[in-house]
């Protein structure tokens, strides 16, 4: 059975926050089949465009329709967000809150994930309205800003957290990857992707701090974090997810290069036995719990794999290019490198 120690109550850890942000992907989403929506009842014969083809010129009537969706889609974020989650909890005046330490800083790289994510989907929706380049990329700038900001400020008014500048950062750090790269190479060469795998957790009985054995595992605590169903899971559970930057090497030599042109090398972030956001320690009623570090020692995972660059791959349909570019967040399964910080080097025939 795990050592366990005793602990006190004004350590106990605070809960996962970061999923927010990744909410933001799905309603993203969400604008993006509005659009698409939209669009159906609208002729473009005259321009020969199919429907989701970025238009050579400005498209005035595209153009309204993007900005109208993106405004509900705003609205409803911040509005939603604000009264489903911010207003179950105590607010205060601005402050901020340095949660630097907090779930080994993975939280941070999915903020840079989320707001490079954003950032690109908005500039390619801008290119498809016809606008040119450089207001597209400023476009792209400027919403993944400010969605993210949106989640900041509202949790610097919030009592139970605080404006993070080690979040505001990597938000900083997302949109200026895509920013610098589409300003001066037109293109991104080094692209930001997410995998997540469900994990399995460990049923057996926990023993309390106080000596005596709990109806409750390790299991429940992760249900309890990363929630029940996989969605939320792949949302919350930053055991199970790694953030990789995928490069594309081919960009990166001799246009003769023999270097397939969809083959990236990806190098990836995680980290592994993370049960509360700062430390191993929680408590259930009375019940104070906190798990050994040698049983379960909080360590990073660095990887190095092969990916595809699906965006790369050029169909004549652009609903299937639309398709490609959507799958080309996630990261493509593949054989994976693995050193941690435990000093072990390890090889995975397929890392999910």
């Amino acid at each position: 059975m795990n050592q366990l120690y005793n602990i006190k109550l004004s350590n106990l850890c605070r809960v996962n926050i970061g999923w927010k942000s990744k909410i933001t992907l799905l309603l993203l989403g969400l604008l993006a089949s509005t659009i698409v929506t939209s669009q159906s009842n609208i002729d473009f014969t005259e321009e020969k465009l199919q429907l989701l083809e970025p238009s050579p010129k400005f498209d005035q009537r595209r153009f309204n329709i993007a900005l109208g969706a993106t405004g509900v889609t705003f609205t409803t974020f911040a509005i939603g967000l604000n009264n489903v989650w911010y207003a179950q909890y105590e607010r205060e005046g601005f402050h901020l809150f340095n949660d630097w330490h907090e779930w080994q800083q993975m939280d941070k790289a999915g903020h840079a994930y989320t707001s490079y994510i954003q950032s690109h989907l908005w500039y390619q929706g801008s290119r498809w309205t016809g606008l040119e380049e450089n207001k597209s990329i400023m476009i792209g700038a400027i919403a993944g800003t400010l969605f993210q900001s949106t989640v900041e400020v509202l949790d610097g008014f919030s009592t139970e957290w605080g404006f993070s500048l080690g979040d505001m950062g990597f938000n900083m750090v997302g949109v200026s990857s895509f920013w610098l790269q589409q300003k001066y190479w037109g293109d991104q060469r080094i692209k930001f992707k997410m995998s997540s795998f469900p994990k399995s957790y460990e049923t057996g009985m926990l023993q309390s701090a106080g000596g005596d054995f709990y109806p409750s595992s390790l299991d429940e605590r992760a249900n309890q974090l990363f929630g029940e169903n996989y969605l939320t899971s792949f949302l919350k559970d930053y055991n199970a997810q790694t953030i990789w930057t995928s490069i594309s090497v081919a960009s990166f030599l001799h246009k003769d290069s023999r270097w397939p042109d969809w083959l990236n090398i990806a190098i990836g972030y995680g980290a592994e036995n993370m049960y509360g956001g700062f430390e191993n320690r929680w408590k259930i009623s009375d019940e104070n719990f906190m798990l050994s570090e040698t049983e379960y020692p909080r360590y990073r995972q660095f990887y190095l794999a092969l990916d595809l660059d699906l965006d790369r791959f050029k169909p004549k349909s652009h609903f299937l290019r639309t398709l490609f570019s959507i799958l080309n967040v996630f990261k493509t399964p593949s054989p994976a490198v693995e050193i941690t910080t435990r000093g072990e080097v390890l090889f995975h025939f397929i890392h999910l």
